[in-house]
């Protein structure tokens, strides 16, 4: 569960994000979203296909900009950072994991662990491969580190993603539909895998997911329907 007393890792205020916007063909996808993620929460957003969850994330996730509102990541608000200020920020204060894993499919599993990294330091050196093989025993992977990830089986693959997106520690997690493409056990897996990283670590969790049983075992559920949060409960 998260911490109450502490200030929120993600709040958004009023957010809203329009397509087209001064044509005919003008769209608001989201309709003045409120919404805040406590540090420690593990947090699943819910909603029907279109009701605005791929355009939420991408704002949460500092790949996009809303029309109108306010988004504080860690404190800072960041409709007033320019494109490298928001760079910056997304860099060491979220992590992703997808649906598809996007690994560098021949290289290996530490190298795509190393990735993040390298595109801070630039070159690699032995403290980053430290770092890296220490993620993948959190992961449970350190016997396949050599391997290349398409040798890796699926739930495999999105251990190699937890890893990365945990490399450089940020405080929250967005996990857009990880556990997707794995069957049920390796879902399972890789569910559990992401909590206990929340417990261990305290990172915070927003997981997009259509799996209405995954959703009820975390701590708190978001429904977005049309653009609207229309009801936020405990799991």
């Amino acid at each position: 569960m998260g911490n109450a007393t502490l200030p929120p890792v993600l709040q958004l205020a009023g957010i809203r994000k329009s397509y087209n916007v001064g044509s005919p063909a003008e769209t608001e996808v989201l309709h003045g979203v409120d919404l805040e993620l406590r540090p420690g929460e593990f947090v699943a957003l819910i909603g029907p296909s279109g009701s605005g969850k791929s355009t939420l994330l991408n704002i949460m996730g500092l790949l996009d900009r809303p029309s109108s509102g306010q988004l504080f990541i860690t404190g800072r608000e960041a409709s007033t950072l320019d494109d490298a200020q928001l760079t910056e920020l997304r860099g060491h204060a979220i992590g992703f994991v997808f649906q598809s894993h996007f690994l560098l499919s021949a290289f290996t599993a530490l190298e795509n662990v190393m990735m993040p990294f390298l595109m801070r330091r630039g070159r690699p050196d032995q403290a980053m491969r430290e770092s890296a093989k220490r993620l993948l025993a959190q992961v449970d992977l350190e016997r396949w580190q050599d391997n290349p990830v398409n040798n890796l089986s699926g739930g495999q693959q999105q251990r190699v993603a937890i890893a990365r997106a945990l490399a450089l520690e940020p405080p929250l997690i967005l996990a857009d539909e990880p556990t997707g493409n794995l069957d049920t056990q390796s879902a399972n897996a890789v569910f559990e895998l992401m909590r206990k990283v929340n417990g261990d670590r305290g990172t915070t969790f927003l997981m997009v997911t259509h799996n209405l049983n995954m959703a009820e075992r975390c701590d708190r559920t978001i429904d977005l329907v049309d653009g609207q949060v229309i009801a936020a409960r405990a799991g």
